[in-house]
């Protein structure tokens, strides 16, 4: 873990829309001030007016998200919502400077004062602690623009969260604009210089993951967790019989067996839009569950109907006296609670199954991931930025996962996907993002 200096803490700011911008925010609370992150839309004292406008968002957000589901009325209805946060085709190379549709009217709000309570709540805390001005980390876009709007003295940040960004990340005037970005990808660097932001402004750190699941610089809790993980991913040697001097310059040896039992994780959005997904899967590797070969655990989130749904249908399948056992449920009543289980878990899992959310980052802690349908525009790149990497599979039919998924596993291709993802991924976005803020460079 990162041992902080009072100098180096900041202010980080995220939003509860979804998982995707508090689980980015949540690694980053070792460089917080009291080690605390700031929600901007549900803060002790908000205002009532913005804490309207941001339910107004998220209530859209969420709708949109599960009715996508109903064929042909939903998948339309969020095809033209996607178009307002579509990433463009990279190529051919132009000047995409020119603000989209979807940020004018988010300014506009701004403009008309949403979030000047949060930034004006935020400096007199600072001068009341009698600090210099701290660098305002923001993971989603709003309020690093609300920063700058209302005038924060600090340096303003933005850690983006997906494998390449929309328009509606950068600031109306790019080239006025002091706001700063910690970038995930080298596609998203040149993507944002796409967007006229300053290449000195753009920072290539990768992705914040979960120190828990790290360790230190040297990476000694990961690596452990990795090969335990490849043990029961090449429970044959085909992977290691080719590879097992790849294996040893980047881990080690092997332990002769693994410390837990092979173990898929299934993780649903924050919306919930993909929990059918889960019971049919319980559905196709019943067998193999009964038979204790293989454990799955289901990411439920902090919804409680989420659990009671796959408690309900566990049970219909006949599976009720495999929940602790070999079928277990990660839920919470707070994120950051959800948070710790998920990562706590995420240690003994050997495959990661979601849709391409900033999970996929996920992979550089030797995850391989099977593919669940996008939902959006950045899934999109995601999905695709995965494949490249190849530590990634999408998923097939799910009636017949018990077939597909024990062919790649016979053939070693996952413990090949987990290594592929550990080696290229970037791992240490934290200690990056750490280094700039406290004035240092990275390699």
């Amino acid at each position: 873990m990162i041992k902080n200096k009072k100098e180096n803490y900041s202010w980080v700011v995220g939003v509860d829309m979804g998982y995707g911008h508090q689980r980015t925010a949540y690694p980053l609370r070792e460089l917080a001030l009291g080690g605390r992150v700031i929600n901007a839309n549900h803060y002790s004292g908000i205002s009532e007016k913005d804490r309207r406008i941001w339910k107004n968002i998220r209530v859209v957000y969420e709708f949109l998200s599960n009715f996508k589901k109903i064929p042909f009325i939903g998948e339309a209805l969020f095809a033209f919502f996607d178009k307002f946060q579509k990433i463009m085709d990279f190529y051919p190379k132009r000047d995409l400077s020119a603000s989209n549709f979807q940020l004018g009217p988010l300014m506009f709000l701004v403009r008309k004062g949403w979030g000047k309570h949060l930034i004006e709540k935020i400096i007199l805390d600072m001068k009341g602690s009698g600090g210099k001005p701290r660098p305002f980390i923001s993971t989603f876009f709003m309020p690093a623009f609300m920063a700058e709007q209302f005038n924060y003295p600090g340096e303003i940040f933005c850690v983006i969260c997906d494998a390449d960004v929309s328009r509606t990340w950068v600031a109306l005037d790019p080239y006025k604009s002091k706001i700063k970005y910690f970038a995930p990808t080298q596609r998203v660097v040149e993507r944002l210089q796409l967007y006229g932001v300053n290449k000195e402004k753009i920072f290539l750190t990768g992705y914040p993951l979960p120190l828990e699941n790290i360790g230190s610089e040297k990476m000694e809790i990961l690596k452990n967790d990795l090969r335990n993980r490849i043990k029961n991913l090449d429970f044959n040697g085909v992977y290691s019989k080719q590879y097992g001097t790849l294996i040893k310059k980047y881990l080690g040896k092997l332990p002769q067996k693994s410390d837990h039992p092979l173990t898929i994780m299934f993780s649903v959005g924050g919306a919930g839009a993909q929990r059918e997904m889960g019971v049919k899967i319980l559905k196709s590797l019943a067998s193999k569950i009964k038979e204790e070969k293989l454990r799955i655990i289901l990411s439920a989130g902090t919804k409680s109907y989420i659990r009671e749904y796959f408690i309900k249908n566990i049970e219909k399948i006949g599976l009720a006296g495999y929940i602790n056992g070999h079928i277990k449920i990660i839920s919470a009543d707070s994120t950051e609670e959800y948070f710790k289980q998920f990562n706590e878990a995420l240690r003994t899992t050997d495959i990661l199954w979601t849709k391409p959310s900033e999970l996929s980052f996920y992979t550089a802690l030797g995850l391989p991931i099977i593919i669940s349908p996008t939902v959006g525009s950045q899934e999109d790149f995601n999905r695709e930025w995965l494949l490249k990497l190849g530590s990634a599979v999408p998923q097939e039919k799910l009636k017949y996962t018990d077939q597909w998924l024990c062919d790649l596993l016979n053939s070693g291709w996952f413990a090949e996907a987990a290594m592929q993802g550990f080696i290229e991924g970037e791992k240490k976005g934290v200690f990056n993002i750490k280094k700039i803020i406290s004035g240092k460079n990275i390699k």
